[in-house]
């Protein structure tokens, strides 16, 4: 399985909605597609359908109760994508896991044991703490959501510093797979020059997909739905379903192949 960690540790940049859709989209193209929801707001969850009422194990139980990732799982509407939840019990999981062995590294040993899906994202709460650490440990690679805004530059350097501190003592395996531009705005010059500068620094790394502002990606969570099956036409689904590809193309072909 191939394991994706999509992670920034400002807030309001698109990384569930980015989970939500390109998870969505992965699924629409034909792989067994998991989602860890391992933000304690539990976003991911709701934008999915999947209520508190049926959250019975969550993301929680394997990080501090050792649960297998298949026990914790939960099939959602949407063909070929299945949930691992999160409760509010995570917002305390990085204080219970303080004095346990391999603290980092209870995500790691649940994804390595699980084979019925071919591809996982996992949805990092916006911080660098034990949870995205965890997160990172189990990643074989990044997915990087990026405003398209000024202060969101200076958030990525720090998440660049973290990627490469992780790499030398915890994961040297973590690679980044791409910087995707979201809530992108064509009417705001300020847009264009961070989109510019961000290309200009990291090259290839910035994928050629943008996401825009869309009133129908906001819109979608509210209806438990992905703006993929909410609205497939529009211009936020369109461009996640560009971006499915591009990162399709991305990936290791021989774990393609596998």
């Amino acid at each position: 399985m191939i394991c994706i960690a999509i992670a920034n540790q400002k807030g309001g940049v698109g990384k569930t909605t980015t989970a939500i859709n390109i998870a969505t989209a992965m699924a629409a193209t034909g792989w067994r597609t998991l989602l860890i929801d391992l933000d304690p707001q539990g976003n991911a969850s709701t934008g999915i359908g999947i209520p508190a009422s049926q959250r019975v194990l969550s993301s929680y139980d394997v990080l501090v109760d050792g649960a297998s990732l298949a026990e914790c799982t939960l099939p959602s509407a949407i063909p070929g994508l299945d949930l691992v939840p999160a409760t509010v019990d995570l917002s305390g999981a990085e204080v219970e896991l303080v004095g346990v062995e391999n603290r980092t590294h209870r995500l790691r040993q649940a994804v390595a044991a699980h084979t019925a899906h071919d591809i996982c994202f996992i949805d990092c709460p916006p911080s660098l703490g034990l949870l995205t650490l965890n997160a990172l440990c189990a990643a074989d690679t990044l997915l990087v959501p990026l405003q398209c805004e000024f202060f969101a530059l200076e958030g990525l350097s720090q998440l660049l510093q973290t990627v490469e501190q992780v790499q030398q003592r915890f994961n040297p395996d973590l690679g980044i797979v791409g910087i995707a531009l979201t809530m992108f705005d064509r009417r705001n010059r300020l847009t264009d020059q961070v989109a510019d500068d961000v290309r200009e620094c990291l090259g290839r790394l910035v994928f050629d997909a943008v996401i825009p502002r869309n009133v129908r990606l906001s819109e979608a969570p509210s209806h438990g739905l992905p703006a993929l099956i909410y609205d497939h036409a529009c211009p936020g689904s369109r461009a996640y379903m560009a971006l499915a590809r591009e990162l399709i193309g991305r990936l290791p072909k021989e774990r393609i192949a596998a």
